[in-house]
Formats: C-alpha cells, structure tokens, sequence
C-alpha cells in the first residue's frame, strides 16, 4: 500500500511483522470495500481508520494476560477484538453483536484474514450471559454508552478477578462518578484509568476489576441497562 501500516503503529510504539501488517492491510481494504454494502464505519480515510480504529483498539494489548478468554460485546466491525487478535494472537477472541449483517462481515473477515481461536456471534448480550456468565477474563467495548450501562453490559462475562475495559474520552469526571453505583452493585471496582492520545484525540481506558460476583438478574433484558440504567437513588 502506498502509505505505511506499519510506519503508523511504529508512531505508536507498536511494532508489527509481516504477516501483522498484511492481515491490517487486508481488513482495512476489505472494510472500506464492504461499508459499501453494509455501512459499518462513517470513518473511511486511510490514516482516520489505522489510528481511531485498529490503533485506537489495541492500546491495552500489553495489559491482558497471555491466552487470555476476552468477549467484545457489540463489536460492529470487529473493534476492539479483531485488532487485539491480530496484535496477540495468543488471545482467545468473542465477538457478540445484535446485528446479523455485522455478523456475516465478520465471519467472511475472519476467513481472510486467517484468523484461529476466534468466533462471531449473532445474539444480544443478555441473552449470550445466560449461558456465558463469569466465563472471560477480560469483557470490553467500544460501543457508545454510559459507564453505566456499559458496566452492566460487561461485568456479568468476567470471572472473579478479571477485568471489564471501557474505551472512553478523556473528559469522563462526572459519567464516571455516575456509573459508580452501578459498577459496585455488579461486583466491580475502578482499578486505574489510563489516558492516551491519538493523533490529537484525547482517548481513556478504565480498567474495572471483577471483585464480586454479580446478581444473576444483571444484565436486564428488554434494553433496561440503556433505557433505565442502574443509578443510586
């Protein structure tokens, strides 16, 4: 490709090998190809898709465990995990989204790319929890929600000293003294909060620490963790 994949990871400290930097070649030109059909990602500029995209996903590559079980819950395009596995392919990769076009993308992408060890899903999160609850090491998303929200999405697939991993902006103060409540009743605890910077974008981590189990009314069906989030009263 005429612009650097692997020069770009490098403005990272993220050094890819060759089989890396054609598998990111390949999802990008495949991606770009089938947003055509199936609208995954307003973002389609080349640099725009290698830093807030497959960059922007696998910036907590080095703070997950070797062999690691992780679960992306609303994936859309494959991000975070599909970046993640790339980078780590050690890791043992689900990927869960409510949308079956989405699904069939990845399914297809997963071939291409040659892909082992992981799997794409069709089914909501509170129904692939009843029989997948406290299963994974690490649950994570990068899906637009509320701390709130996203924690009772994601704590109920993480085993008991496991992590959940929101990808967030940097100005989270008050979202993340909201979700508070809420994270404490699933049986987490905010561990640290990392901030990082992608080409002027200010970006967040929050690590949440599995230190309880969660009650097995959580996560609420009928879209309660959206609609009505879980708030102190």
């Amino acid at each position: 490709m005429e612009k650097s994949i692997k020069k770009i990871f490098l403005n990272y400290n993220i050094e890819l090998n060759n089989l890396q930097e054609k598998q990111f070649e390949a999802y990008y030109e495949f991606l770009i190809e089938e947003n055509k059909k199936y609208n995954l990602t307003a973002i389609t500029e080349f640099n725009d898709v290698i830093e807030k995209h497959f960059i922007d996903s696998v910036i907590p590559y080095k703070n997950i465990p070797q062999n690691a079980k992780i679960i992306d819950v609303g994936t859309g395009a494959g991000f975070p995990g599909i970046p993640l596995k790339i980078l780590r392919p050690d890791l043992d990769v689900t990927l869960i989204d409510s949308l079956n076009k989405r699904i069939n993308f990845l399914n297809e992408l997963i071939k291409k790319l040659d892909l082992k060890n992981i799997s794409a899903v069709h089914t909501r999160a509170e129904d692939f929890c009843a029989k997948n609850r406290e299963k994974f090491d690490f649950s994570m998303s990068r899906a637009v929600a509320r701390t709130n929200t996203l924690a009772e999405y994601l704590l109920p697939f993480v085993k008991k000293g496991g992590y959940a991993l929101f990808y967030k902006s940097q100005d989270i103060e008050e979202e993340i003294n909201e979700g508070k409540f809420a994270i404490k009743t699933l049986g987490g605890k905010i561990e640290k909060i990392e901030n990082f910077e992608i080409n002027n974008n200010k970006r967040s981590l929050v690590f949440v620490k599995k230190i309880g189990n969660t009650p097995n009314i959580y996560p609420r069906g009928k879209n309660l963790p959206k609609t009505k989030p879980l708030m102190e009263k």
